[in-house]
């Protein structure tokens, strides 16, 4: 009898071994199926915390006079001619846009009133090839003030926040130029924003640059530059 419950353990232990092995071998091919299903790993561009200033009046947007600035979107803003003795912009000639990644010493935040609107226009006064110009970047409706500026300008260098990008990437940004294998992004740092073509996907895409009269058009595959060709003209 002894032995016969012996036997009887001795299976049951078996059994229970073998149920247990079946188990974690089954959770282990369910793990495996998991990674198998799972996306690439995620873009380090969506890990890179983007400082903000939030500024809410004159005084509080002078903090953008503590540290260099780099333009986030190039060809878009304007800038006028400013008489730092006079204190004065010169709205009526547009001196230029500020481009992709253009790296301002801002000197000077000061309101103006615009004679487009009639209103008070909150400018950033800095300082390019010996002379002073003025780019608006708020407005205020009797202190009641609203700004662009974080929407406008790095107040970190953008090299460090995308520091994993490749020398060569960095090295075509910062000579404006274009190359297959860029991202969106990168491609925005180099020639400003892209405008979307009809009939892209959400995926594959086709962008349309102004690229500050000089038109580039690139088509992305997978998120890539694999095509890039002059655009139409303006």
């Amino acid at each position: 009898m002894k032995k016969k419950i012996h036997i009887i353990l001795l299976l049951a232990i078996v059994a229970a071994g073998v149920r247990l092995g079946l188990i974690f071998y089954q959770r282990h091919q369910d793990n495996a199926r998991l990674v198998k299903k799972e996306g690439p790993p995620l873009n380090p561009d969506y890990y890179v915390n983007i400082k903000k200033l939030y500024p809410y009046d004159l005084k509080s947007a002078k903090q953008l006079t503590r540290q260099p600035v780099w333009v986030k979107v190039g060809y878009f803003y304007p800038f006028y001619p400013y008489d730092i003795a006079a204190h004065h912009t010169d709205f009526s000639r547009e001196a230029g846009k500020l481009l992709p990644l253009h790296k301002l010493e801002i000197k000077d935040v000061v309101s103006s009133v615009s004679p487009k609107t009639g209103g008070l226009q909150v400018l950033a006064v800095f300082k390019d090839g010996g002379r002073f110009y003025a780019t608006p970047i708020g407005n205020d409706s009797g202190g009641d003030f609203k700004f662009y500026s974080d929407d406008m300008f790095f107040i970190e260098d953008p090299h460090q926040l995308y520091k994993h990008w490749p020398a060569e990437i960095w090295q075509a940004i910062d000579q404006h130029q274009v190359k297959a294998g860029m991202n969106e992004l990168q491609a925005d740092f180099s020639i400003g924003i892209g405008l979307l073509d009809s009939g892209s996907g959400s995926i594959d895409k086709t962008l349309n640059y102004p690229n500050g009269g000089k038109p580039i058009t690139i088509s992305f595959r997978d998120g890539k530059a694999a095509e890039i060709r002059p655009g139409p003209a303006s």
